[in-house]
């Protein structure tokens, strides 16, 4: 058996009450997929802002300084443009 692919995603959500929610993360085997479980937790919200992060891969050595800074400084970072 395969194992399925998915990314993460990060949204920028508004809930029906009006407040504003940023950094939500969701895995998905898309964006529509990503959407969809977004969308089962906050009832009637407007995505204000989608993005696909980029997941990297799990270390096989020592942490580095550098990699260390990158995580406290949100390394999650953004695929494409």
């Amino acid at each position: 058996m395969q194992p399925s692919m998915s990314a993460k995603y990060g949204f920028r959500i508004r809930t029906r009450n009006g407040s504003v929610v940023d950094n939500l993360l969701i895995f998905g085997k898309d964006e529509p997929d990503a959407e969809r479980k977004l969308r089962q937790i906050y009832l009637g919200c407007e995505i204000l802002e989608a993005k696909r992060l980029l997941i990297q891969a799990p270390r096989s050595g020592p942490i580095t300084y550098e990699e260390v800074v990158d995580l406290i400084s949100g390394g999650v970072k953004p695929v494409g443009p």
